[in-house]
């Protein structure tokens, strides 16, 4: 079965004794070893219980299939459940897990499938999609929402509060990884003093977070996004190649892109409503970030309700045939958002 939301929470925090196996996949690593971990402290502690959790390599696993089944089957000294993590997990280890799926087990160790980004036509993938006493677990890009709960949390955790704008910038250049994400908010909280003899709550406003944190990440998705919204054809090949070198998800491309003409078809109903522009953007939440304003501004004036809707259908088709068709999702990121910027030149 496929986990997300409240019941995958619920799960990290209180593995369910009837799920022998987790696969955890996705293209965000940090967040893929964040939810191994979670589940890994759940059942042996933390510090890790050495008798209680066992890691294993994905060639051991397919070098003696058998093993699975007996890790499985073993007992904690001690007492306990016991936790089999099996690093880089892969198609390469269906065949062991369909087997001891199938061996009709009713409890057993929890066996922890730390994976790639697994396709959705991935053997592995679909197994623990469709069995009962297996679950997987995706991990993909934080979106906005998640991504300043995640920030607000971390930080609130070291006594710290964000302001708004400090929130709106962190959030615009965070994301692409959730142990990067962590880490970034770590060296902000060092630098705000946090956890300090004495130290009272603390304010974590602007120019803190612009002084720790960088915008490399936030930068490269705006400049496409930007590029491809002002008809800039040669600014958007830039910003695409520095993308890939800097190894950005084709998916958040098509994410942020989508976001971004969602942005503007919500300023455009509020410009029918009766506001102006200056109002729309200011309702806008998260706001625009006060660097972006003018082109958003300039975007917002020269489109309309129907291109935007046809737009947001074209990226959404495009994320779709990115995750379904095998294509290679460079360009099929690439054909979708080109294709925007031509329209949106003429």
């Amino acid at each position: 079965m496929k986990l997300t939301g409240a019941r995958l929470r619920g799960f990290l925090a209180h593995p369910d004794p009837a799920i022998l196996v987790a696969l955890i996949y996705g293209p965000d690593r940090g967040l893929v070893h964040e939810r191994a971990q979670s589940l890994v402290a759940a059942l042996a502690g933390s510090p890790v219980d050495p008798f209680r959790c066992v890691e294993l390599s994905a060639e051991q696993v397919k070098a003696d299939p058998v093993r699975l089944t007996d890790e499985a089957l073993a007992l904690a000294f001690g007492g306990g459940r016991r936790v089999v993590v099996v690093r880089e997990a892969a198609d390469a280890v269906t065949a062991p897990v369909r087997s001891l799926l199938g061996a009709g087990l009713r409890q057993g160790a929890l066996i922890v499938l730390v994976g790639g980004d697994l396709g959705k036509r991935s053997p592995l993938r679909q197994l623990c999609e469709q069995d009962a006493a297996a679950a997987a677990i995706p991990c993909y890009e934080d979106d906005q929402d998640t991504l300043r709960q995640v920030i607000r949390e971390t930080l609130t955790a070291q006594g710290l509060s964000p302001t708004p704008a400090a929130l709106d910038y962190l959030s615009h250049s965070l994301g692409a990884d959730r142990a990067i994400t962590r880490g970034e908010l770590e060296k902000l909280a060092t630098y705000a003093g946090a956890g300090l003899p004495g130290a009272a709550a603390a304010v974590v406003d602007l120019d803190d977070a612009r002084a720790v944190v960088d915008d490399s990440h936030g930068a490269s998705l705006s400049g496409i996004v930007f590029a491809a919204a002002a008809g800039d054809t040669a600014a958007l090949d830039g910003a695409l190649h520095t993308a890939w070198r800097e190894g950005l998800s084709p998916v958040a491309i098509l994410r942020a892109m989508a976001g971004h003409v969602q942005r503007l078809l919500t300023a455009r109903a509020a410009i029918a409503a009766g506001r102006n522009a200056a109002q729309a953007m200011a309702a806008l939440r998260p706001p625009v970030l006060f660097f972006h304003q003018a082109a958003f501004r300039r975007q917002l004036e020269r489109c309309n309700e129907a291109g935007l809707a046809a737009a947001l259908s074209r990226l959404v088709e495009a994320e779709l045939a990115c995750k379904t068709t095998g294509a290679p999702q460079r360009l099929v990121c690439a054909r979708a958002v080109l294709a925007l910027c031509g329209d949106w030149r003429r």
